[in-house]
């Protein structure tokens, strides 16, 4: 997969992207990650990117024509096919799991960082939709744009080096991730769950999905309405959910 990321600040990604998964799977060539400088597109003698806001207003708005031109010079590069080409700002479709699976499904992705107090609104005209991290406002979308790389990444087959782990993510199923336990059997007084030690998968299967299921009522009980839920989680939540009732009530 290739990704090319517009952004003023290309030596932010240096240390996120030269460690761990993401170093490993540019090196094995599964990965590509291309990090353009808008400034380089800037026809002013000082390079500079921003200008103030017609109308007035705090702060300085990115200038459309710098963001356009490395946008084409990506699309010549490409040879016309950019795949999707996605602007980070608090506007955009909040990112998800799901969002991101259906990212890892394409060949190329473009990444546009906005900074200052924006971008100019016709930049929108050049791309092909918006994500957000989050609620909430960040000095930029070089950090997004991480976010975004790595969740993606890791879907892409042969990252990771456990084929099975990406499914079994948090969110991949519609739930919350099971607890886990490692090694020291004991630790300083709680112990690894019996069932664990007890080598009898089907059983280890169900109170993985049990305590999935458990955790995701008491943390994110949202996202149950639309997992994927078995009769036998149904009625293992409606018994839960009976417990948890007559304990709050002190029967």
């Amino acid at each position: 997969m290739q990704f090319d990321i517009l952004t003023l600040f290309p030596e932010m990604f240096t240390g996120p992207f030269s460690a761990s998964i993401i170093k490993r799977a540019i090196e094995r060539d599964l990965l590509t990650v291309n990090l353009i400088n808008i400034r380089d597109y800037a026809r002013n003698k000082h390079r500079t990117v921003d200008d103030a806001p017609y109308g007035g207003g705090a702060g300085m708005v990115m200038e459309p024509e710098p963001v356009v031109l490395a946008l084409e010079a990506v699309r010549e590069k490409r040879g016309g096919d950019m795949g999707p080409v996605i602007l980070l700002c608090p506007q955009g479709e909040p990112f998800t799991q799901r969002l991101a699976a259906e990212l890892a499904e394409e060949e190329h992705i473009v990444l546009v960082c906005g900074h200052y107090e924006g971008i100019d609104e016709r930049v929108r005209a050049y791309t092909t939709g918006e994500i957000s991290i989050g609620d909430y406002v960040l000095t930029g979308g070089e950090l997004p744009a991480m976010v975004v790389v790595d969740a993606v990444s890791r879907l892409i087959p042969g990252v990771l080096g456990e084929e099975t782990s990406p499914v079994t993510d948090s969110f991949a199923t519609g739930l919350l991730e099971h607890p886990h336990y490692t090694r020291p059997r004991e630790f300083r007084g709680a112990a690894v769950p019996e069932v664990l030690l007890s080598g009898h998968h089907a059983r280890i299967a169900r109170w993985r999905r049990e305590e999935a299921l458990l955790r995701t009522l008491v943390r994110r009980p949202d996202l149950l309405a639309t997992a994927a839920l078995t009769a036998d989680d149904r009625r293992f939540l409606k018994e839960l959910a009976t417990h948890l009732n007559r304990l709050n009530l002190g029967d």
